[in-house]
């Protein structure tokens, strides 16, 4: 027997769940399907829980775009709520004196995207901010800050329920068909495997999206992108530090370099680094911690000997390559894939955590008609 439903979202990490919240709020049924045992287990677990500012995407990109919106949905969301969330602020360092002209267009590029209350650091401002801190010039973004990210997914969960949705799990997408009189046939694993029949399909999967894509028969293989993994890891510091603020060097390629980041207690970590991976792992190899030892006595030249411990790994869920330049998110609607009801998502990689509600509004926009996709 098939199960119908209006609504499959596909993905319980945060831009997922915040997808099913914004369509059940609007009235719509929604089944989360995750293969995993619970929520956020993949790369909404696996990264820095930092909400960021805008300031380093192209003007008029979806990431400058969402992220800039979506800062402000995810303050209002977390002070209205009560979820932990902290605006410390961060410092872009330039460490020598030959990257400060790269905060000049770093600041240039923020106004651009709508990012106005950056503040220029002279050497002794940044030392008086910070004085461990080793820079020949930094800018203070105040809006930056740290959210508890598995805070914020259980009161997307809650909200999606509260207004009659379902969150599954151990509910693996194996295959599916787009159907002749629209709509889409889903084929579900797990325990009690099951044929799942809705007229709206969200691929909010995150690093396996083209994956799940390319499982659905009718979905023009032309649309689909290619996947790139890209694995950063952190490194955990054993004692603590002697920063109140987020401490970033100016961005690398392929990421932000390996910044400091403090969590809700205090304790900071460091990374992400950049390694370009064939398939999905997430071991924490002891050998990179010379490299990051290196990167981060750049800006901390007091960093002690033996104090980093390996801490864990994510996976960026890239669909641009080592030598491509950096892909914008791909938000793949009617317009593009010839299917009304199906809306993918590719390529949702940092800012996704900031952006997840900004996302989640303009998909349920492209669902019900509002906005191009």
């Amino acid at each position: 027997m098939t199960e119908q439903v209006e609504c499959v979202v596909v993905g319980a990490g945060v831009v997922g769940l915040a997808v099913a919240r914004a369509l059940a709020l609007s009235g719509r049924e929604v089944w989360v399907l995750e293969a995993a045992e619970g929520i956020g287990t993949g790369t909404s677990s696996r990264n820095s829980e930092v909400v960021h500012a805008g300031i380093y995407y192209p003007a008029g990109s979806l990431k400058a775009r969402f992220c800039v919106q979506g800062k402000h949905m995810l303050y209002g969301y977390c002070a209205e709520r009560g979820i932990p969330h902290s605006r410390l602020g961060k410092l872009i360092v330039a460490a020598e004196p030959g990257e400060v002209p790269v905060l000049d267009t770093i600041r240039a590029k923020a106004a651009r995207n709508g990012v106005d209350d950056l503040e220029w650091l002279d050497e002794p401002d940044a030392r008086r901010l910070e004085p461990a801190l080793r820079a020949s010039a930094a800018l203070l973004s105040p809006s930056t800050g740290i959210v508890d990210s598995h805070a914020l997914m259980l009161g997307f969960q809650g909200d999606t329920e509260n207004a009659g949705g379902a969150v599954v799990f151990h509910a693996p997408v194996l295959s599916g068909a787009a159907l002749p009189g629209g709509g889409f046939s889903l084929q579900i694993g797990g325990a009690e495997p099951m044929e799942l029949a809705c007229e709206v399909l969200v691929n909010a999967v995150g690093l396996h999206a083209p994956d799940i894509a390319r499982s659905i028969a009718g979905i023009p293989p032309e649309t689909i992108p290619r996947a790139y993994f890209c694995k950063g890891s952190y490194y955990a510091l054993a004692a603590r530090a002697p920063f109140r603020r987020l401490i970033y060097p100016v961005p690398e390629a392929a990421g932000l370099g390996v910044h400091l980041t403090l969590d809700l207690g205090g304790q900071a970590r460091f990374g992400p680094d950049v390694q370009w991976v064939e398939r999905e792992e997430y071991d924490v190899d002891i050998r990179r911690a010379d490299g990051f030892y290196a990167a981060i006595r750049r800006y901390w030249p007091g960093l002690p000997d033996g104090a980093l411990t390996p801490g864990y790994a994510g996976i960026r869920p890239k669909i641009s390559g080592p030598d491509d330049p950096a892909a914008d998110f791909v938000i793949s609607g009617p317009a593009q894939h010839g299917l009304g009801g199906l809306v993918s998502l590719f390529g949702i990689e940092s800012p996704g955590l900031t952006s997840a509600m900004a996302i989640a509004g303009h998909v349920e926009g492209v669902v019900n008609q509002r906005n191009a996709p």
